[in-house]
């Protein structure tokens, strides 16, 4: 794991809204679809100097060195994934 920011920093949560009903509506693809969105928020998370430091089923923990970087960084996450 990389060092992780200190001093003030900006903390991050996500976590995908209503992801057990879409377990049931996507069913097989579900694996795929959850994929593809850790993929796009780990690269928005880097491109934005968001360090993971942890990540379950679908929810991410980060931090950020600087408070606007998190919001630029969050802004993928909002678009629906099905």
């Amino acid at each position: 794991m990389a060092e992780l920011p200190e001093g003030t920093v900006s903390l991050l949560f996500t976590d995908i809204e209503g992801s057990t009903r879409l377990v049931y509506h996507l069913g097989d693809r579900y694996a795929e679809v959850l994929a593809q969105h850790r993929r796009l928020l780990r690269a928005a998370f880097k491109a934005h100097g968001g360090q993971e430091v942890d990540a379950q089923g679908d929810s991410f923990f980060v931090a950020f060195a600087q408070g606007g970087c998190r919001r630029r960084a969050a802004c993928p996450a909002r678009a629906p994934l099905a």
